[in-house]
């Protein structure tokens, strides 16, 4: 099954005998083949297989004997003979696909055009996209904005000739203002750990096309220091970690890079790379103890394990935290938090609502819900 949304991107749902298969295989390989084969050739044009698969949202779910998958975690399906017929899973999808859907075109030539104009905006929209790319590349060379920005490390998640176990311990934090950036960038491990210095909030991506947005300084900085442009195979750090502060506008900073980030390139967040940082909202301390504390109930044990004589000391924002005490919040053992979609709620919707232009109907929302606490 398969429709299309407003998102730029392309999201599948796939399953192997109700399993879910979070990392595709050879089914959702073969499905995509075959949507974009079946299509160019309903319409006799060779269009780009991502200008014919923009937007698609789809769900794809197949039962066989015997399933091989790739991972010990069964999120990939491998390339195998179903035994009944001893015809390969991809060629059935294939085959499946290419005779339905057309069938399914030539019925309904109205959704056919829906789709070929759809096909057609996501074509212009690509072109467009490309001599801004090419414009935004010279004006980075030209000006060497990148460096401004990035405090670099010195292995990456794409380099060739490093171990796998070094290279997933390559991450990037994500900061605001120079501040708190400062704090990390000295208590940092260099080797591994990058920081990239937003200024002030960014822009509210939801909505807007790429263009747009590629023209925005601070989302290309962005992108471009995670080299995921042309896609995730150049990665550059295996965790991007959002490192705000814990108030409103910290949050809100929050929001704003997560809705960049499902709008334009939700795979990252697919593919388990976004965490959030959790920092303490406040130490505990006297003279022999010290203990940083999450939450107002972890404050409130550490002033009964203390005992007299304590000081409490709360962090308005990461700036306020010494680089000595960074070093314990950033180490092997730090706490983070991973973004993940839920697949039980329309992520869409659900961006519409809190990210759209309803600024009436989320006020109204919030007068509604609003509760008082004691």
């Amino acid at each position: 099954a398969f429709t299309h949304g407003a998102q730029i991107s392309e999201d599948y749902l796939s399953y192997v005998n109700g399993q879910f298969t979070s990392q595709g295989g050879t089914h959702l390989v073969a499905f995509k083949e075959a949507y974009v084969k079946t299509i160019r050739e309903h319409f006799k044009k060779n269009y780009s297989p991502s200008d014919v698969r923009m937007s698609i949202i789809a769900a794809l779910s197949i039962k066989i004997q015997n399933p091989i998958f790739e991972s010990q975690t069964k999120t990939k399906l491998g390339s195998i003979n179903m035994e009944d017929t001893g015809i390969s899973v991809r060629a059935f999808i294939i085959d499946f696909v290419k005779d339905k859907l057309d069938a399914y075109l030539h019925k309904n030539p109205e959704i056919a055009k829906i789709i070929q104009k759809k096909i057609i905006q996501s074509e212009k929209d690509r072109k467009d996209f490309e001599v801004i790319k090419k414009l935004s590349k010279k004006k980075n060379k030209k000006s060497n904005l990148h460096n401004k920005k990035l405090r670099d490390c010195k292995i990456h998640f794409n380099d060739k000739k490093t171990s796998d176990k070094e290279k997933n311990l390559t991450e990037i934090f994500i900061t605001e203002g120079d501040s708190a950036s400062g704090s990390i960038t000295k208590s940092r491990d260099t080797k591994f750990q990058a920081v990239f210095s937003l200024r002030g909030k960014p822009l509210n991506s939801y909505g807007m096309k790429r263009r747009i947005v590629y023209e925005n300084e601070e989302f290309n900085l962005l992108q471009h220091a995670l080299n995921i442009e042309d896609g995730l195979d150049g990665l550059r750090y295996n965790r991007i970690i959002i490192a705000t502060d814990a108030d409103v506008d910290g949050m809100h900073i929050r929001l704003l890079l997560l809705t960049f980030f499902l709008e334009f390139f939700p795979e990252l967040v697919d593919n388990n790379h976004i965490f959030i940082l959790e920092t303490p909202l406040f130490r505990v301390r006297n003279k022999k103890d010290t203990i940083y504390c999450y939450s107002e109930s972890e404050k409130k044990q550490a002033i009964e394990k203390i005992g007299k004589n304590y000081e409490v000391t709360r962090f308005k924002g990461l700036g306020e935290i010494s680089p000595n005490e960074f070093g314990e919040f950033i180490g092997r053992d730090m706490k983070t938090t991973q973004v993940k979609k839920s697949y039980s709620i329309n992520n869409g919707h659900m961006l519409e609502f809190y990210m759209g232009k309803n600024t009436l109907e989320r006020q109204r929302f919030i007068m509604d819900n609003l509760r008082e606490s004691l």
